[in-house]
């Protein structure tokens, strides 16, 4: 007995997930009943379907893990509602049993692994396919080891809960909540670890300054509603139009960034600033559904730089950006384009 209770301290302590833990009981099971199979089950009470997670074999009986079988058909489910967690003749007991024939269990052993809360988790489970006479100290020990199993499973929930929670608050800490795209917070880091990587690569870094003319209109004229449909379709056409490389962001209101590596040889930069103001200028002009009406948006205005290798400073990256923006702006108001048409 005081091997046992160490082999359990020992498997409990070390455990870090449902299979470290149900594995070495398993194999303690079998030695307590002398039974050639041992195995724990999930139970979808949804579906109707009982699952085999982990099974230990010694001998002829073969419980296969990954095994699905209707739930009304198994012994687990026998055993529970007659409260009978233990016959040595099961074809005495339960002979209707397709899956139990199908098996060639004769001897059987289960108890049911409840959460907390109470809810069926599954079944913790012995076989044999010949009589065997259960020790009692097997007998005390199966639930204790349900119990622990129990524990495990919530304790994995939980875990999984706060990492979900952790990886949504992140998001929410870095990412715009209306539009998706990566806030200023995110882009800053972003611009700041590009433009470090081309510094010691010897590339520009491209930085495309968006300011989307009429947007007031499109609000006073439509709805706030409309608005945001508008600033939610923007961007998605930039992440459409972005390369796998690219960053596309919101700043905040009606402006948008977007950063991506650049040329290494200078003469390229100005075909690369060309190049990349008309792809998305022709990605966000064009007719636009917002729902409660269309419009057909004649494009914001586009500034973009390359920033040459050395320069590590992103808000002045921003800033160079978006003056060029403003001096396009100055221009398509000396030449005024036509106001976003219903």
């Amino acid at each position: 007995m005081d091997d046992l209770l160490e082999r359990l301290s020992d498997t409990v302590t070390r455990a870090r997930s449902v299979e470290e833990l149900a594995r070495p009981f398993l194999q303690i099971l079998e030695e307590l009943t002398g039974m050639e199979s041992t195995y724990l089950t999930r139970i979808d009470l949804m579906q109707g379907v009982q699952q085999v997670l982990y099974a230990r074999n010694s001998r002829e009986l073969r419980i296969p893990e990954g095994l699905s079988v209707p739930w009304d058909d198994t012994l687990c489910r026998r055993a529970l509602d007659s409260q009978r967690f233990f016959t040595p003749n099961v074809s005495d007991c339960w002979g209707d049993s397709q899956a139990a024939q199908a098996l060639g269990i004769r001897s059987y052993l289960s108890t049911p692994v409840r959460l907390p809360d109470g809810t069926l988790y599954g079944t913790l489970c012995a076989a044999s396919a010949q009589a065997v006479e259960l020790d009692p100290v097997a007998t005390r020990m199966l639930p204790l080891f349900a119990s622990l199993i129990a524990q495990q499973v919530e304790r994995e929930a939980l875990i999984e809960k706060l990492v979900e929670l952790n990886r949504q608050l992140t998001l929410e800490s870095t990412h715009d909540p209306l539009t998706g795209l990566p806030n200023r917070r995110h882009l800053t880091q972003e611009l700041r670890r590009m433009l470090a990587i081309g510094q010691r690569q010897g590339f520009a870094v491209l930085v495309a300054f968006i300011d989307l003319d009429g947007f007031k209109a499109i609000n006073d004229r439509h709805g706030h509603a409309a608005g945001d449909a508008f600033l939610q379709a923007v961007g998605a056409r930039l992440q459409a139009a972005a390369r796998s490389v690219d960053l596309p962001a919101r700043l905040g209101g009606d402006e948008f960034v977007v950063i991506g590596p650049g040329p290494s040889d200078t003469r390229e930069y100005q075909a690369a600033v060309a190049g990349l103001q008309e792809r998305l200028g022709r990605a966000l002009q064009g007719r636009y559904d917002l729902g409660a009406g269309a419009i057909d948006y004649a494009g914001p205005s586009i500034g973009v730089v390359a920033i040459p290798p050395g320069q590590q400073d992103a808000e002045e990256a921003l800033e160079a950006a978006d003056a060029v923006m403003y001096a396009v702006k100055r221009q398509r108001k000396a030449a005024p384009a036509p106001t976003p048409q219903a």
